[in-house]
C-alpha cells in the first residue's frame, strides 16, 4: 500500500498520512456560494480534492472513502437577487425565489465541474437544510461559555480558544492589527465573529432562541461537517484565502462545541490562480467563469490538464498558450492509446509522484515519459489515475480528428488556388480557417495547423462544403 504523504497547514509540515478509520476515511471540502457561475479560481480546490479522492480510493479502496462538498445556500448576493426578482414581479415567496436562484446555480455549478471531470461528492449539504444543526451548535456554545447574545446577535468570544489563530499563524492582537473587521458595539472584542444574526421581514430566517434570524457563514460548515462526517474527521481543506477567517473560525467553533474531538487531523489548502501573470479580477479584464471557457471551445479535459500540471500549493498561471499545448498534447495522447486497453494498474512512478503530497505536475512528467517510450495501456491506466483520458471526455478530440480531414481536403484546394492565381479562393480559405479557429501556419516543409481554443466545428464544416470538401 503506498503511503501518501500530504503538507498539513496546521502543522506547516509534509507528514504521513494515517487515517482514522482506513475503511472509512473522511474529508470535507468547502464548496460554493452559490449565487452566480463558477469563475476559474473556483475549480482549482474542486480538482485538487478531485484527484486526493481519486488517490485515496486507489489506496484504501473506492468504498472507503466519504467526501463532502458543501453548497452555501444562505447569503446576501443570493437574497439581494431573490428580492430583485420579486421586485419585477415574479411570483413565489422570497423563500421560493431564493431557492429558485440557488437551485439554478446548483445546476450551472454540476454542469461545470462535470465537463472539467470531477467526480460528484458522497455528499453535498446545503447550508439551509442544516440550520436545527446550527441553531444547536450555537446553543452549546453559549452553554460553554464560548459564546453570547447580544442585541439579537449571538457571538463566538474568541479569547475563549486559547487556540485560535494557530491554523494561520498570527495572534489574536495582530489579527486585529492586520485585518479589516467588522466594528459593532454590541461585540466584546473586535475579533468575535457571528453566529447567529437578526432577519427582518425582507429576508429569509428562521425562528430561535435568539428570535427570527440566520445563520452566519463559519458556523454552517461547522454543523454539516459534524453532522456527516462526525466532530472528528481525516481532511478538510478549500483555498488558501479560506484560512483566515473562515477555517480558523470553524475550528475555534467546532473544537469548542466539541471539546473531546479533534476537528480535521489535515488541514490542505491550494493556492491562488492567476491569469497571463496577474491576479484575476474583474477590473483588470481577465476575469472569467469556467463557463466562459468551456463557451469559446476549450475542453473540460484540457481545462484539467492545464490546472492539474501546477502543484497545488503553487500559484498557478492560467494562459492561452498553456491551454493549446495540453490540447496538443491530450490530442497526441488520445491518438497513442486509441483501441488499447489500459494497463492493469497506473504506473509505478505515477503513484509515487501523487503519494508525495499530491504531485501532479510529477504525475503528468511520468506520463510524458510513458507516452514517449510508446507505452499506451500504461499512459491509459496512469491517465485515468489523474481523471485524464477517459472516455466520456474525449468527446472535443473526436470532433478534431473529423476536423482534420477537413483541414487535409481544404489546405489542397488552398493551394491549388494559389498555384492557379486565384488569390480570391485562396484568401478566402484562409479567412474561413481563422474563423473556424483553425490556425495555419506555413512553413518550407508545408502548412502547419492546430486547432484554437475556440475552434468551430460547425463553420469549419460549412467553409469545407463551399469549397467541395
Amino acid at each position: 500500500m503506498a503511503q501518501i504523504r500530504l503538507t498539513n497547514t496546521r502543522t506547516r509540515t509534509k507528514e504521513d498520512f494515517v487515517p482514522i478509520d482506513p475503511g472509512n476515511v473522511r474529508l470535507y471540502l468547502c464548496g460554493p456560494t452559490v449565487y452566480d457561475r463558477a469563475h476559474l479560481g473556483n475549480a482549482r480546490p474542486v480538482l485538487v480534492f478531485d484527484l486526493l479522492v481519486r488517490m485515496l480510493r486507489h489506496v484504501y479502496g473506492a468504498g472507503a472513502v466519504t467526501y463532502v462538498r458543501n453548497f452555501t445556500d444562505v447569503d446576501d448576493k443570493i437574497n439581494a437577487e431573490a428580492q430583485r426578482r420579486k421586485a419585477a414581479g415574479r411570483p413565489g415567496t422570497l423563500e421560493d425565489l431564493i431557492a429558485e436562484r440557488s437551485d439554478e446555480t446548483i445546476g450551472w455549478y454540476h454542469q461545470d465541474m462535470d465537463a472539467l471531470g470531477a467526480l460528484r461528492p458522497d455528499h453535498e449539504p446545503r447550508a439551509t437544510a442544516y440550520v436545527g444543526q446550527m441553531i444547536e451548535m450555537t446553543r452549546d456554545l453559549i452553554a460553554n461559555g464560548h459564546a453570547y447574545e447580544a442585541e439579537r446577535h449571538v457571538l463566538f468570544d474568541v479569547r475563549s480558544f486559547r487556540d485560535y489563530g494557530k491554523l494561520s499563524g498570527r495572534s489574536v492582537d495582530d489579527m486585529i492589527a492586520g485585518a479589516r473587521v467588522e466594528v459593532a458595539p454590541y461585540k466584546r472584542d473586535p475579533m468575535d465573529f457571528v453566529l447567529w444574526k437578526p432577519s427582518d421581514a425582507d429576508l429569509p430566517g428562521w425562528d430561535s432562541p435568539w428570535g427570527r434570524g440566520r445563520p452566519g457563514w463559519h458556523i454552517e460548515c461547522s454543523a454539516m461537517s459534524a453532522a456527516l462526517l462526525g466532530p472528528s474527521f481525516d481532511i478538510h481543506g478549500g483555498g488558501i484565502d479560506l484560512q483566515f477567517p473562515h477555517h480558523e473560525n470553524e475550528i475555534a467553533q467546532s473544537c469548542c462545541a466539541h471539546p473531546d474531538a479533534g476537528f480535521a487531523n489535515v488541514w490542505l489548502h491550494n493556492e491562488m490562480l492567476q491569469v497571463e501573470g496577474k491576479k484575476m479580477s474583474k477590473s483588470l479584464g481577465n476575469f472569467f467563469t469556467v463557463r466562459d471557457l468551456l463557451d469559446r471551445g476549450v475542453p473540460g479535459e484540457v481545462i484539467r490538464f492545464v490546472m492539474l500540471s501546477t502543484h497545488y500549493r503553487k500559484p498557478m498561471d492560467w494562459t492561452d498558450a498553456k491551454a493549446r499545448e495540453a490540447e496538443a498534447v491530450l490530442r497526441r495522447w488520445r491518438g497513442l492509446v486509441a483501441g488499447i486497453e489500459p494497463a492493469p494498474s497506473p504506473a509505478p512512478a505515477v503513484i509515487d509522484a501523487l503519494s508525495d503530497d499530491l504531485n501532479s505536475a510529477g504525475a503528468i512528467a511520468a506520463l510524458h515519459e510513458l507516452a514517449a517510450k510508446g507505452d499506451g495501456a500504461g499512459l491509459l491506466a496512469s491517465a485515468r489515475m489523474l481523471g485524464l483520458l477517459l472516455p466520456e471526455m474525449g468527446g472535443w478530440a473526436e470532433a478534431g480528428d473529423a476536423a482534420a480531414d477537413q483541414i487535409a481536403v481544404l489546405l489542397a484546394a488552398r493551394l491549388a488556388a494559389r498555384q492557379a492565381r486565384d488569390f480570391a479562393t485562396a484568401d478566402a480559405i484562409r479567412e474561413g480557417f481563422a474563423a473556424a479557429g483553425v490556425e495555419v501556419k506555413d512553413t518550407p516543409q508545408g502548412p502547419e495547423w492546430s486547432l484554437a481554443a475556440g475552434f468551430d466545428p460547425a463553420r469549419l464544416a460549412d467553409l469545407a462544403k463551399a469549397h467541395g470538401a
